[in-house]
């Protein structure tokens, strides 16, 4: 069993390298009319470049996963800013591209929690599918748009979770089928749960992205792994690629839903041997709080397990 390590946006370890400086709307339109065009393409390019750095570390570290940041472009869905950021940058975009399929990467976006399905505001399902769209954008700029998966969660419950459910199920109608097929749902730590959330994945054919904090802090009643990981396992199928486990561990016994700074090997252990019996590739996202430096930590632990380390993030898993 193979199983692969990545971290989100940005590498701690590099200095001033974060691919999401902001452009706030309030601080945009307090500028020049002739100068607000050149502070979208000057964040813009920080953070295209950045990006670049964070994607060349990954590669150095041999770290075969990494989440693009959302934040790529300021004011990209903004009702009174939307502009053209590929034009632009399209060099850019390509070059980016260019090197995580020359690496053999596997890349993915997480659009924030407002992106979802299941509102009863009109409104919020229209900002929902422009904010998948403007993702898409992106991953079609680098020409990923084959490979690179958008992951959201469900949604919110607004007090009655079977109504909630069917307006997704309307909903989800709206965003183009093609944006659709990139799309994966990940199991929240407070409404829809593991279970929930892997119903709602098979009924529309989307795959299942598990986190295993939130599944801990927001657990089915009496759901065993075992009752999770084959339906998992399942939602990938036509893929062609391994699902995905997101990994990260609380802050604490009160905080149990905040992300501490590293993975507790301790607290992540029952699913890797959960996982053991079935025999399969995994990948896994560190969502801790020292990204690039938790995962390398705790693929240093998991190997010194008797798991024979074969690249920077990455493992044969024998314990």
């Amino acid at each position: 069993m193979r199983y692969r390590f990545g971290y989100v946006s940005n590498a701690v370890t590099l200095w001033e390298a974060s691919p999401a400086k902001s452009l706030t709307f309030a601080r945009y339109s307090k500028l020049a009319k002739e100068e607000r065009n050149e502070a979208l393409l000057r964040t813009t390019k920080a953070n295209l470049v950045n990006t670049l750095r964070t994607l060349y570390f990954a590669i150095a570290h041999d770290i075969p996963l990494y989440r693009f940041s959302s934040s790529i472009v300021p004011l990209a869905t903004h009702p009174e800013v939307r502009w053209d950021f590929v034009t632009p940058f399209r060099k850019e975009f390509l070059e980016i591209g260019k090197l995580v399929k020359r690496h053999g990467l596997r890349v993915s976006f997480h659009p924030n929690q407002f992106t979802l399905f299941t509102s009863p505001k009109p409104s919020i399902t229209e900002n929902a599918v422009i904010d998948m769209t403007y993702h898409y954008q992106m991953l079609e700029a680098m020409k990923l748009e084959k490979e690179g998966y958008m992951n959201i969660h469900v949604g919110g419950a607004y007090g009655d979770k079977e109504s909630a459910l069917q307006r997704f199920d309307e909903h989800i109608k709206q965003l183009p089928a093609h944006i659709k097929a990139r799309m994966t749902l990940e199991n929240d730590d407070k409404t829809y749960t593991s279970l929930e959330t892997l119903g709602v994945c098979e009924k529309h054919d989307i795959p299942f992205v598990f986190d295993y904090h939130h599944h801990v802090a927001n657990k089915d009643d009496d759901a065993a792994l075992d009752d999770i990981l084959p339906r998992m396992f399942d939602t990938w199928t036509n893929t062609g690629i391994p699902p995905k486990i997101h990994l990260s561990s609380p802050k604490s016994e009160k905080a149990i839903r905040s992300h501490a700074d590293g993975v507790d090997m301790n607290f992540v252990l029952p699913l890797f041997q959960a996982l053991k019996p079935y025999g399969r590739d995994v990948d896994f996202m560190i969502e801790a709080k020292l990204k690039d430096q938790a995962l390398l930590r705790l693929v240093e632990e998991l190997s010194a397990r008797g798991n024979r380390r074969t690249g920077g993030g990455t493992i044969e898993w024998k314990s």
